[in-house]
């Protein structure tokens, strides 16, 4: 017995009528009944090009995934440019662009054209990041449809892609002729005005396209960039959280948000953004960098370094990562390897200046550096981003002290820090003023005299002093020794001493052991089981009393140094965690008077056997006597390593990291001399009575009669 027709397939293709029939009910909007007699139709002939072509439009129009049925129609009908190009169109809105470039140009070659097609595959070579061979096609495109807002906005795209803003500006201006409504397109434009500086008029498109469209999240994304640009942190906040509040899975909203975080010093809410990034898109390459940035900062280089690499791994000429690459090269003192990377920057892109700033940070700049010099000041024409031009600032004051053209080192570095003020941080001397007097009335002789209940270890070495006094160089010099790891700087005391002073009625006394407990396990989370570890946290000279409570037989290494070059030296710094008071000279008088007010009750305060006074020129003038008392106030044997700290392999992140890695040499004393008509604030620091105290000290320190 034969089977029933409806079951048997069919050699033969379909009747032309049957095909028309079902044609006719598509062109009548009745995709659901086009689409059931399709299957059956399909049923019969499988091979049928024209039924998987019709059937996949009958799934297109009721939104439902036609995919499968429009790759059967591309492959049964090769020739077809409508096939090939209603796949390519499907694939490229999927994003898969490697196909979708594939099957467009198959349909170009048929049908050259076709404009959406152009268009379409020029998206798909930008996408694949070739902008440049995607131009000739959107203007293909436009040649046959001036009319083409798609076109000229997308042009605009790959033009800015390539830096070339100009044309990426009358293109968006053209596309807004013809949809002035577009909040994308104006966006678009506002991308590129901001790129060439021009940011007055970026923030207005900006707001334009937020009153076209409220829930604009590119738009409240690229605001908030610009204004961060411009140090405008507040509005900026508010601006990332609402784009996170209207759609919290775009992976660029929580990485803007990470890194105006990490500005504002909040290292741990920063590293949370950057990782929900990454759990949103793992190839999210910024989120990447991004969060190698913050584990560097939260003193773990090595998962710093594999996360820099995984965005490298993504984006092989990522100038971000590249440069910030040489920048953890030169934590680990290769800083040959690093200027390398900061030259291959430069050659990928002329224009960025954190690898001029980088190339001038890590070495001595000399007078044949002058085609640094002249592109660097070149860049100063441009229109740089606020947190841009502050380091480049900084990096002209270096070339311009380290080739003796000392009035132009000078006004260099005055604009970068006045430029640092824009950022919105205000130095509060009251408020300094009135912590340095409770913690002297807390900590007072009697507190100290009395036991707290502290740990007996002697693990811990705290090198404390001004930030710039010689910190990173003592640190260095004690982790040469095989018993030591330096840990840099810990953060940990000011935290304590706040939980401390918050204790009510007046308890804080019984959080000391805890205290103690604590900062033992951090200390050994990274030094292991190191005999002494170092923390070189500068201002926990404000915390010595407490510390010493916490650790009665700790040691405290006091560095100190002429106090202008100290603050000199502190103001010609771009640091990332120094507080405000070093950009003004006149907060940078009175934060030293209070630092000096406050050791000053330690030096009286503390047990001698606590405390010792390290003069930083002292150190400079008789390197291996100065060495040995450190090493014996520490408890350490002697070891000649610790002459050749130059040569200690190990990281370091500090803004000394590059000196610490030379020969000791007397370059810096004496420095402020060469700025000394620019200095007016800080002349009165320079005490005769201050600096014969301090004389009389170390020779105190050493064993020397006091003359």
């Amino acid at each position: 017995m034969r089977p029933a027709a409806t079951a048997m397939t069919s050699t033969a293709g379909p009747n032309p009528l049957e095909i028309a029939a079902l044609v006719k009910l598509v062109h009548q909007d009745r995709p659901g009944e086009a689409e059931q007699r399709a299957r059956a139709l399909l049923a019969l002939h499988p091979g049928a090009g024209i039924l998987w072509k019709v059937l996949s439009v009958t799934l297109v129009r009721q939104d439902k995934d036609a995919l499968e049925a429009l790759r059967r129609a591309a492959d049964l009908l090769p020739q077809d440019a409508e096939a090939q190009r209603n796949l390519g169109a499907a694939l490229h809105d999927r994003a898969q662009w490697p196909e979708a470039l594939a099957s467009l140009r198959k349909g170009l070659e048929m049908e050259p054209n076709d404009v959406q097609s152009l268009v379409d595959a020029a998206n798909a070579l930008r996408a694949l990041r070739r902008p440049s061979e995607s131009v000739p096609l959107y203007e293909r495109a436009l040649a046959l449809d001036p009319r083409s807002a798609e076109a000229h906005n997308n042009l605009g795209n790959a033009h800015l892609e390539l830096r070339r803003h100009g044309p990426a500006i009358d293109c968006y201006r053209r596309a807004l002729e013809l949809k002035p409504a577009d909040a994308q397109i104006l966006c678009n434009l506002a991308n590129a005005l901001r790129a060439l500086g021009r940011r007055e008029e970026a923030i207005g498109h900006y707001r334009r396209a937020l009153e076209l469209d409220p829930a604009n999240v590119d738009a409240f994304n690229s605001l908030g960039n610009v204004l961060r640009d411009l140090g405008e942190r507040s509005e900026a906040f508010a601006l990332y959280v609402r784009a996170l509040e209207l759609d919290p899975s775009r992976p660029e909203s929580h990485c803007n948000l990470g890194t105006l975080l990490f500005e504002l010093r909040r290292v741990e809410e920063a590293v949370q953004c950057y990782r929900s990034a990454l759990q949103l898109q793992p190839s999210h390459a910024p989120a990447h960098l991004n969060l190698a940035v913050a584990l560097r900062q939260q003193r773990r280089p090595a998962e710093a370094e594999s996360t820099c690499r995984a965005a490298l791994a993504l984006d092989p000429n990522y100038a971000d990562a590249l440069s910030f690459l040489g920048e953890l090269l030169a934590d680990r003192g290769r800083f040959a390897e690093a200027e390398a990377l900061f030259q291959r920057v430069i050659q990928i892109d002329p224009s960025y200046s954190f690898a001029y700033a980088s190339i001038a940070t890590h070495r001595k700049m000399t007078p044949d550096d002058r085609a640094w010099l002249e592109r660097a000041e070149s860049l100063l024409g441009t229109a740089l981003p606020l947190a841009q031009e502050i380091g480049l600032r900084y990096a002209l004051g270096k070339c311009f002290d380290d080739i003796a053209r000392y009035d132009e080192a000078f006004a260099h570095y005055r604009c970068a820090n006045e430029l640092c003020k824009r950022q919105g941080r205000r130095y509060d001397r009251d408020k300094l003023s009135r912590r340095v007097e409770t913690i002297i009335r807390t900590f007072d002789g009697r507190f100290v005299s009395r036991p707290a209940g502290g740990s007996d270890s002697q693990v811990p070495i705290f090198i404390i002093g001004m930030p710039r006094s010689g910190t990173s160089l003592a640190e260095q010099i004690l982790a040469s020794h095989p018993e030591v790891f330096g840990a840099g700087e810990v953060t940990f005391w000011n935290a304590a001493y706040d939980a401390y002073s918050r204790a009510p009625g007046g308890a804080g006394e019984v959080l000391i052991p805890g205290m103690a407990d604590a900062y033992l396990k951090l200390l050994a989370a990274s030094a292991g089981a190191a005999s002494r570890v170092v923390d070189k946290m500068p201002a926990n000279f404000l915390y010595a009393g407490l510390i010493h409570a916490a650790f009665p037989q700790a040691r405290i290494i006091h560095m100190t140094r002429h106090p202008i070059d100290t603050c000199l030296s502190i103001y010609f710094q771009h640091f990332f965690n120094i507080g405000a008071y070093a950009n003004d000279l006149d907060d940078l008088a009175h934060y030293f008077g209070e630092y000096r007010r406050i050791t000053d009750h330690w030096r009286a305060a503390l047990p001698p056997s606590s405390l010792l006074e390290v003069p930083y020129e002292a150190l400079l003038d008789d390197q291996e006597s100065w060495t040995r008392r450190m090493l014996d106030f520490a408890g350490l044997a002697w070891d000649a390593r610790c002459l050749d700290f130059h040569q200690t392999d190990r990281v370091v992140i500090t803004a000394s990291k590059w000196q610490v890695r030379q020969k000791m040499h007397k370059a810096s004393v004496g420095r402020w001399r060469n700025y000394e008509k620019f200095l007016g604030p800080l002349r009165p620091l320079a005490d005769p009575r201050f600096e014969d105290g301090r004389a009389a000290r170390a020779r105190s320190a050493r064993g020397l009669p006091v003359e």
